[in-house]
């Protein structure tokens, strides 16, 4: 059972996400919130899965409560929703430790797989908007960079391993990187494992961040 609670400051917004996840065996909406504050507070007692998150509330936002609920080292995992394609708020949300994010308009199936993958420890992102959100990372992360600006982290990693976090921030999946450096896709998930435990990432969109900050993937890279 994957519990979930609901986060977004429109009560019928609430009681649509509601109504689908109580109709899908195996999903439990354990709560709602209608603020930030109430966010914190209630993932706080209820300790669910899943919190799915909107970014922008009166009051404290999406943001602030998913870095609150981030910082408290917990179980659950953040989704945030929003209804904008690019929204500026959606890479500071990632920064601030969600596990992806998804947009209101997407299909029932899309959603219900993306709380499935946050709630076991993967991470989601809007296909759409793979593409669009690594260009923002490349414009916000300042230019320059090698990779080899001594961060502890990095000199942890194996050079097979330094590979796979370089394909992560490119954001190829599991069965493509297999498929580049002739892998088993059982060995690269092990290999993956690693490279988050090592630079200490929650998840692959965490990976993501890492790389582009220190400079070890852009968009369009070979």
């Amino acid at each position: 059972m994957t519990t979930v609670l609901v986060v977004d400051d429109q009560p019928l917004q609430r009681y649509g996400f509601r109504m689908l996840l109580d109709s899908v065996p195996g999903t439990d909406v354990v709560g709602e919130a209608a603020h930030g504050t109430e966010a914190v507070r209630k993932t706080a007692e209820l300790r669910p899965d899943v919190v799915l998150m909107d970014v922008r509330m009166p009051g404290m936002d999406g943001i602030e409560a998913t870095r609150r609920i981030v910082a408290t080292g917990g179980r659950s995992r953040v989704l945030v929703l929003t209804t904008f394609d690019l929204d500026e708020y959606v890479h500071a949300a990632l920064r601030a430790g969600a596990s992806g994010f998804l947009l209101k308009d997407a299909r029932p199936e899309e959603l219900l797989a993306g709380i499935r993958a946050v709630a076991v420890g993967d991470a989601v992102i809007a296909p759409a908007l793979t593409r669009r959100l690594l260009h923002e990372f490349a414009r916000l992360v300042p230019p320059g960079g090698d990779g080899s600006d001594g961060d502890p982290r990095l000199g942890a990693l194996t050079d097979r391993e330094r590979e796979i976090l370089v394909a992560i921030g490119r954001g190829w999946t599991n069965s493509e990187i297999a498929a580049r450096f002739v892998l088993s896709e059982s060995t690269v998930k092990t290999h993956v494992g690693r490279v988050l435990s090592k630079i200490g990432a929650r998840d692959r969109v965490q990976a993501v961040i890492f790389a582009y900050d220190h400079g070890l993937a852009r968009p369009h890279a070979p």
